[in-house]
């Protein structure tokens, strides 16, 4: 619709998940039209962002070191994992300020319409970092859709043969949303009356 350059910024915030063609264009505009925006420093960020950033080695939450500051500190309990489809699903837990356990990030939920896969998920490293017994509770945080439920469903069948805890989020979570948009009250209540599987 509009001429080169300022159609392709369009396009590309475009790409981005949530933003459909309307709100690109509104991004795009309003970074044209306010002299006081600091396009540089947003160019800095991504750059920066794209170099320092990793996934910690440990439980593949976002990290700038090797390890996130969560694996990191020492007055976690190393005794829970809560396990999640995505890195910020750790955040949204974190918002509760109910769980201070470790994390295990999978990377994303089971699908076969999408072709996702138990092996394309981080669960053969949660297995590895469960066998040295240390681990008393597991609790399967994925998204209550279909995918996550699948997903939870698949984990607790591997995890039933060990002497290990299993857990699912209970009730109060919509069915079919995600975690990160829960708020944090209800999120600490799912937290609170978590069930065994």
């Amino acid at each position: 619709m509009y001429d080169g350059i300022v159609q392709e910024l369009i396009d590309e915030f475009g790409r981005l998940p949530g933003i459909g063609p309307k709100s690109a264009q509104r991004i795009a505009f309003h970074i044209l039209q306010t002299p006081s925006f600091d396009v540089k420093r947003l160019a800095e960020l991504l750059t920066e962002v794209r170099e320092r950033v990793r996934f910690c080695e440990i439980c593949g939450n976002v990290a700038e070191q090797e390890r996130c500051a969560i694996c990191r500190d020492p007055r976690r309990n190393t005794a829970l994992i809560c396990v999640v489809e995505d890195a910020k699903d750790v955040a949204a837990i974190e918002r509760t300020r109910e769980f201070r356990g470790l994390y295990h990030v999978l990377g994303g939920a089971i699908s076969p319409i999408a072709g996702v896969g138990p092996d394309d998920l981080r669960i053969a490293l949660l297995m590895t970092r469960l066998a040295d017994g240390t681990v008393q509770e597991v609790i399967l945080a994925t998204n209550p859709n279909l995918e996550g439920e699948a997903t939870a469903s698949y984990l607790s069948r591997l995890l039933v043969s060990m002497q290990i805890t299993v857990s699912r989020l209970a009730s109060g979570l919509p069915v079919g949303g995600d975690l990160e948009y829960a708020d944090e009250v209800t999120l600490g209540r799912a937290f609170e009356g978590r069930r065994v599987l």
